[in-house]
């Protein structure tokens, strides 16, 4: 059953954190934060996101806060870096915000770079992280068929351990699949499987290879847990730039998981220059533990959006719950 929205509304703390770099587009990423029963709980879809999308981000943060989390099966998640599109010189300074870590996810395929720009970055990633290193690129679906086949031809000679979500629909990635299949560089979904109405519909068309999953934007842990479950095939556990809070669904998530091949990319509070708890879910020795998050008061206030953000987002808030209610 759903709580009650007055419940939701009296808990609800929104917050403005800045990022070390700029990452999609943004440099300060907004979330709403709400404690239920069974601890802290956040909703936070992008803002571009509408209401409708933003039914099951919703769906999770009252999951994740209402209702206990299924059985874990680890206590501490391997986490990957994140290196968004810097530039080469600035990568040394990126990955080092990610101790341990033995796998590096490279932004590709950013507005204003080129293809020269993004061999560069991974190259000088390459380098950092020696041969023993794992490279996983991700373009955001923001190539064409042509531009993704050109793009993995040149960036394969990095020993790339997966491709993610290359193109933007299910059938060019099966296409896309079927065109590099001689390079040997797997193909992961994301977009195709959390924003699309029929999670499972990339496996039935032998769209990947890898499935991306995060615990907000796909409906909550069991609904996550339910596509790894029915689709069968290897699954990384991701974040969607949340707050240390955020973050802990995802590890619950991963946690849950029979199997966990590869490492998360649940390491993300590296990327925020402020968090809201004084014991943030950071990378130690290449992973994080699986544990709720309390965020603390001061830094809450500290770090609150201004007025108009947080009417905006209670506003929002509410929409969507109705959106959730029918």
């Amino acid at each position: 059953m759903l709580p009650d929205l007055n419940d939701l509304l009296g808990t609800a703390r929104v917050v403005s954190l800045p990022l070390v770099t700029r990452f999609r587009g943004i440099d300060t990423r907004e979330a709403l934060l709400l404690e239920g029963p069974q601890g802290w709980t956040e909703f936070s879809p992008f803002v571009e996101y509408d209401d409708a999308e933003s039914a099951a981000w919703l769906w999770a943060a009252i999951e994740f806060g209402w209702q206990q989390t299924p059985d874990v099966v680890r206590e501490r998640i391997p986490v990957n870096a994140t290196v968004p599109a810097v530039e080469p010189a600035a990568v040394v300074a990126v990955l080092a915000r990610f101790p341990g870590c033995r796998t590096a996810k490279v932004k590709v395929a950013s507005l204003g770079q080129t293809l020269a720009d993004d061999v560069a970055r991974v190259r000088e990633v390459r380098s950092v992280l020696g041969p023993e290193g794992r490279i996983r690129i991700d373009a955001n679906g923001l190539w064409n068929l042509d531009e993704a086949e050109h793009a993995i031809h040149a960036l394969a000679e990095f020993d790339l351990e997966y491709v993610e979500q290359p193109c933007a629909s299910i059938d060019e990635l099966a296409e896309i699949r079927r065109r590099t299949h001689y390079l040997t560089v797997p193909i992961a979904a994301d977009e195709s499987v959390r924003r699309s109405d029929d999670p499972l519909a990339v496996a039935r068309a032998g769209a990947a290879d890898i499935l991306v999953l995060k615990a907000q934007p796909q409906g909550g842990i069991r609904a996550a847990l339910s596509v790894s479950r029915q689709t069968g095939l290897p699954v990384v556990v991701s974040s969607a730039l949340d707050t240390s809070v955020g973050i802990a669904m995802g590890a619950y998530l991963a946690a849950a998981l029979p199997e966990l091949e590869f490492d998360c990319g649940l390491g993300t509070a590296s990327l925020l220059a402020a968090d809201v708890t004084t014991e943030p879910l950071l990378p130690v020795d290449g992973s994080i533990p699986v544990r709720r998050v309390v965020p603390d008061a001061a830094l809450l206030d500290q770090h609150a959006a201004s007025a108009e953000r947080r009417d905006w987002w209670l506003e929002r808030l509410a929409r969507v719950y109705e959106v959730v209610a029918d």
